[in-house]
């Protein structure tokens, strides 16, 4: 399982572009992990699915509603990830307005979830191998906090959480 001084994964992310620039096309565009964390701070929260209660009633909205205490703090880039498609993450993205704010990043086939170690099994409950509730803050590539939730909870992972790390 990955842990505080390791580096991310050398894994691509997808992420639904819906208007065209900065060479990225209308649509899914790869997210190449090693290159866009280059040289960047990242506040990284994961989900273990678009659309569903916990993730878009609380854990999301509370990252959107600190974005502009996060980027004060000196966090280039805010990054949601869940195992769900880009089509899917981008239609979630507008639903809950994070355009400009956060970034909405599908592992798809849960490629990042699994080489970080950071998996939830949910093949009982119809919705098959997740990524585990967490939140990361991630300085060039490295990890420097990381706040891993227990399956079912919500305690640890919020935005209250990781924003009060980024500016201890």
């Amino acid at each position: 399982m990955i842990k505080i001084g390791d580096t991310l994964p050398a894994t691509t992310l997808m992420e639904y572009v819906e208007v065209e620039g900065n060479g990225c096309s209308i649509g899914p565009n790869p997210v190449n992990v090693a290159q866009a964390t280059a040289g960047k701070t990242i506040a990284l929260l994961a989900v273990p699915g678009a659309f569903t209660p916990t993730c878009s009633a609380q854990h999301l909205p509370g990252f959107l509603e600190k974005a502009e205490q996060f980027k004060a703090a000196g966090v280039d880039e805010i990054w949601c990830l869940a195992v769900n498609d880009a089509f899917v993450m981008g239609a979630w993205g507008r639903e809950q307005n994070t355009a400009g704010k956060i970034r909405m990043l599908a592992d798809g086939d849960a490629a990042f979830a699994q080489a970080t170690g950071l998996t939830l099994d949910l093949h009982g409950k119809g919705l098959g191998l997740r990524s585990n509730r967490y939140s990361m803050l991630v300085k060039d590539g490295k990890v420097v906090q990381l706040n891993i939730e227990g399956p079912g909870q919500f305690d640890v992972s919020d935005a209250a959480t990781l924003l009060a790390q980024v500016t201890a």
